[in-house]
């Protein structure tokens, strides 16, 4: 078989199979005014990636932040411009004026505006696995709403889980089986994304669904869920109250 068509047998296989429709995950509508109040407001210190850092922890774990860092936001008089800060506590970021946005330090996907992709959209597998199987990765995670940064960090996790899940996560994908197993266990695809992919991309990326207190598609238990109030945000329902 010419190596050519082999090879674009399996790229159509896998966009296939990423494009396969996924039940739709329950979630709580987010007001659309809160939404547009988080992509208005503008980072004054957001964090850059820079190079694979999958590159630079090959064969190591990243250490963890201790388990009371929260990263926190804090508006300008303005009501439009925010920095984001790391503090050991919550107690640490009240002090200091700022609103905790979630747990652990602050990271490249620490942005309103990626909070906002993060509440808008509970499934982020099926979209990303569709960017990871075409040209142009980052700029098609970028068109879901994502800030530059989050988007490579990402594009970075996209392509580390090919290199190390790509067996397991075909034989998932082609399987169709659900994001998670009877007993409640993650599906071996996306057990292997958080094992092999997961402690870099929770490092550098900062924030997550599950530590800004946001369910997602993939059910989780309530005690991995951190409890976060989105209140501080003006311009929302909730930051004018």
């Amino acid at each position: 078989m010419d190596r050519r068509c082999s090879t674009a047998g399996l790229a159509l296989l896998l966009v296939a199979c990423a494009s396969a429709p996924a039940p739709p995950p329950a979630a709580a509508a987010v007001d659309p005014k809160l939404l547009a109040a988080l992509r208005a407001a503008v980072p004054l210190n957001a964090i850059d990636v820079g190079q694979d850092p999958y590159s630079t922890w090959a064969g190591r774990t990243p250490p963890r932040a201790p388990p009371d860092t929260v990263c926190g936001v804090r508006f300008d008089a303005d009501r439009i411009h925010y920095r984001l800060e790391t503090f050991g506590s919550s107690v640490e970021s009240d002090r200091a004026g700022f609103h905790v946005t979630h747990t652990g330090g602050c990271g490249a996907c620490s942005t309103l505006q990626d909070l906002a992709v993060y509440m808008e959209r509970p499934d982020l597998t099926a979209p990303v696995r569709r960017c990871g199987m075409q040209p142009g990765t980052i700029e098609c995670i970028e068109a879901l709403g994502f800030s530059h940064a989050c988007a490579q960090i990402w594009n970075f996790n996209v392509q580390n889980t090919k290199r190390e899940c790509f067996g397991v996560c075909m034989r998932s994908w082609m399987s169709g089986e659900s994001s998670t197993k009877p007993d409640g266990a993650l599906n071996e695809c996306l057990q292997c994304d958080e094992d092999r992919s997961g402690p870099v991309f929770k490092t550098v990326a900062g924030r997550t669904r599950r530590n800004s207190g946001i369910r997602s598609s993939i059910p989780r238990p309530d005690e991995q869920v951190a409890h976060v109030v989105h209140d501080y945000v003006p311009g929302s329902p909730e930051g004018q109250r």
